[in-house]
Order: C-alpha cells, then structure tokens, then sequence
C-alpha cells in the first residue's frame, strides 16, 4: 500500500470533489464504492484500531493537520498490539492525500486500520490488513457549547484489561456509558473508578479549574490524550488524580478532545457551573494555536 506523488494535488489547486474521496489500501476512490465483506474479521470481533484527527483553515490561507505525527504514533503503538501492519510515513500521506482530493481545510480525519474478511474465531493470522482515511468538512468549534455531565454506572475499561488506546472493540464501553447518560436527559457521561476518582468522559479528558489555578486530571484508565498534552503544554496545568467530590466543588469543568476542542461543563449531575471564564480564555488561545495565528507552537502542525 503506497501513495505515489501523482495522486497527491495541492491544496490550492484542489476542487470540492464531486463526491467524497477515501484513501483505501493506496488509492483514492469514491466513498460509496466501498464495501466490507461479511466475514470482515474487526466487524466481529473489533480488531481495528483507529485515531481522530482534526485539519484547520490557517491564518496564511492554508490549511494544516494538527499534531500528525503524536496521532500516527499512537495509532501505530495499538495497531502493533493487534499484530497489525501499519507505517506512519505512508499515514501521513494518505492523510494529506485525501484532504487534497477533497478540497478540505477544516475537517475531522479519521484514519483506521483493520483485519478483514477470513475465517471465524479470534486468531488474525490469515486476515488481510486494510487501512482507510475519511475526511469530513467541518467548522465547528464547541467553544460556545456548555455540556451536562452524569456520572455513568459503568467503570471505565481497566488499562490493566485493555490499554488506553484507540482499539476499536474497546469503545463498546463508551456507547453503554453514552446511551445510559442520555437516557438520563444528559449530554455526555463521565466515568469514575471504584474509590470515586474521575476518569474521563466517554471520548473526552477532563480538567477542572479552582481559585485559577487548572488542574489535568489524571487517571491510568484514561486515553492519554493528545489535545489533553497541547493544553497542559499551554497552561502550565498540574497533572493529578481527582476525586469526583474535588471537580463538583470546582469553579469550572472543562473536557477536551480532538473533536470537542475546548468543552465548557455547565453541569455534573446537579452540580452546576458559571460562565467558565478560564475555560473560554484557554478555548480561544487554542484556536489560535490550531489556525497557526500563535506562532510558537507552529511546530505541531503539518501542511496540507
């Protein structure tokens, strides 16, 4: 699988494809031309693994993938748990590729690698690797968006039975945790351990805010996220675990995470939370990290 020069455009020569372009085993293609088979081995069992990634339209007119390589290495790291092929440098070009074929500047990635189709049981052996990378436009920031919290009734995967990675089997345990907070009237759950300490949210790290000072929170369940280390890097943040009675006796609850950016809490449970000042000052100077305006951090982005 490999990406030739032919098939990468630049960015300011690149149309609005007439329909949505996926990079596929090295070759750009219709969208709705793709199928999985039915014996499609991570459709059983989940032995994929995947990474959400963000591109921004930047200040100079261009557009840039934020933190490339830390999700590439990441997504390599689950991907070598699975006995599964993977090659960062052909990632990032597929990455680029299909922002190009589809003339996207701001837009979620999503990059996967899988076992395909084969006999069934658990053992990969015999199962053709496939990768894929989706793009889809996309402007929204979450800025403005206050979401409520409820503290789910289901525990947190235990890294000790399944490494905080982006292992596609093992985000079974969001969606139970996610429907439960919903059905309750929330917006997004968070878990916690069994001695009351905070975990994360379901696709989301968590920091808490008191007296100005913030505070990441920490725990060994959690995706050691990437946009979690960019705001920590920003801040000055500590780093520690917390127990849930220290964020509902916070001044502010913020989440973070490739798609939510820089979420303000209005509420866990029946806690409920100000206007969150800290949260937006961090969610602004984030935004103009992301777009290049801040060019001390220039560093952490790869142009399209």
């Amino acid at each position: 699988m490999s990406v030739s020069a032919a098939t990468v455009t630049p960015i300011s020569e690149a149309a609005h494809a007439a329909k949505p372009k996926t990079w596929f085993d090295g070759e750009l293609i219709d969208s709705d031309a793709l199928q999985a088979g039915l014996t499609t081995h991570a459709m059983h069992y989940g032995s994929g693994v995947f990474e959400g990634i963000r591109a921004y339209a930047t200040a100079d007119g261009g557009a840039a993938v934020f933190r490339l390589p830390e999700h590439l290495e990441r997504m390599r790291k689950g991907a070598s748990l699975l006995g599964l092929a993977f090659d960062p440098a052909q990632a990032t070009q597929a990455v680029l590729a299909t922002l190009r074929a589809n003339g996207h500047r701001d837009a979620y990635i999503r990059p996967l690698a899988w076992f395909g189709e084969g006999s069934f049981g658990l053992d990969v052996e015999g199962h053709a690797p496939h990768m894929m990378v989706a793009t889809t436009a996309t402007q929204v920031h979450l800025n403005g968006t206050r979401a409520r919290l409820g503290v789910s009734s289901w525990r947190r995967n235990p890294a000790d039975s399944l490494p905080p990675l982006k292992l596609c089997g093992a985000y079974v345990n969001s969606i139970l945790a996610k429907r439960e907070a919903k059905a309750r009237g929330f917006d997004e759950a968070m878990f916690t351990d069994r001695s009351g300490n905070v975990v994360e949210c379901t696709g989301a790290n968590l920091f808490m805010v008191r007296d100005g000072s913030v505070v990441a929170i920490e725990h060994p369940d959690a995706l050691p996220g990437i946009t979690r280390d960019s705001l920590i890097a920003l801040t000055g943040a500590a780093s520690r675990m917390a127990t849930l009675d220290e964020l509902l006796d916070a001044d502010e609850v913020f989440a973070c995470g490739t798609a939510a950016e820089v979420a303000p809490i209005s509420q866990i449970e029946d806690r409920e939370y100000g206007t969150n000042p800290v949260t937006r000052a961090i969610a602004e100077h984030y935004k103009r990290v992301v777009r290049g305006e801040d060019t001390s951090y220039r560093h952490w982005l790869t142009a399209v």
